[in-house]
């Protein structure tokens, strides 16, 4: 499939999409809580997502059909965790949240890691160490550099530190669809890979966990937890690149 480059109206066009994105992780950022339960964060987001007039780009999507609008993944669950009634957050957990929405044929995606109360020392430095990936891999996003300049970022930064990167999993291009060309690995080799041009607009998600990096997925068929049940975090933002510098189009 080809890479579609985005003119400067259309990177407008994706930047409005991710705002709907941001202003829903703000607000479930500030609702969980301890006794909350992810399918009440779940609700929150719907809710939101009809008065921006903006459409799920989670709900139905894939096989099985994805059943809501965000993810919730807690402790060592990695990514697609499935908002349930049944788990209520509690105090030094930590939560993923990914949410992606369509607004006027474009859409947004992003994820964060938030702590839920007061977390432990281990747990507050893998969110720091993760955030810290993604805003380096963003730094690399500049025309000349190639794909694998992304992934080494991520990749040297927490492994450095002692935690691994999620491989089963990785970034994606993003436009009129969530999911568009080229794949955008959180882990590879400097100066390897595809050139990154002007007018690309990527996902950048780096998912990475306390211990080893294997993954396994559960019996809902979507949420994928640590093998070795260590804790995971994940952060995620769309970025454009451009002439003049990486632009995050879903941060507010």
């Amino acid at each position: 499939m080809a890479i579609h480059l985005k003119s400067a109206g259309e990177i407008a066009k994706l930047r409005e999409a991710n705002l709907v994105v941001a202003d829903v992780l703000d607000r479930l950022e500030e609702a969980a809580k301890p006794g909350v339960s992810t399918w009440e964060l779940n609700e929150i987001a719907a809710q939101r997502l009809r008065q921006l007039r903006a459409d799920s780009a989670f709900l139905n999507y894939g096989h099985p059909p994805y059943p809501a609008v965000l993810c919730t993944s807690v402790n060592e669950a990695v990514v697609h965790g499935v908002p349930r009634k049944d788990v209520i957050l509690k105090e030094g957990d930590i939560l993923s949240i990914d949410f992606g929405a369509f607004k006027d044929g474009w859409c947004g995606d992003s994820a964060r890691t938030v702590p839920i109360g007061q977390v432990s020392k281990e747990a507050r430095a893998l969110i720091d160490a993760t955030r810290e990936s993604l805003e380096r891999a963003i730094a690399a996003c500049v025309p000349g550099n190639r794909l694998g300049d992304i992934g080494y970022a991520v990749q040297s930064h927490v492994e450095r530190l002692g935690y691994s990167v999620v491989k089963q999993f990785v970034g994606h291009g993003i436009g009129r669809a969530m999911h568009e060309e080229p794949h955008v690995p959180n882990y590879g080799d400097a100066g390897k890979g595809r050139r990154l041009s002007a007018g690309l607009v990527v996902a950048i998600e780096p998912m990475v966990n306390a211990g080893g990096p294997e993954v396994v997925i559960e019996d809902d068929g979507w949420t994928a937890v640590t093998k070795d049940g260590s804790l995971s975090a994940h952060f995620e933002h769309s970025v454009a690149i451009t002439d003049g510098g990486p632009v995050v189009l879903s941060r507010a």
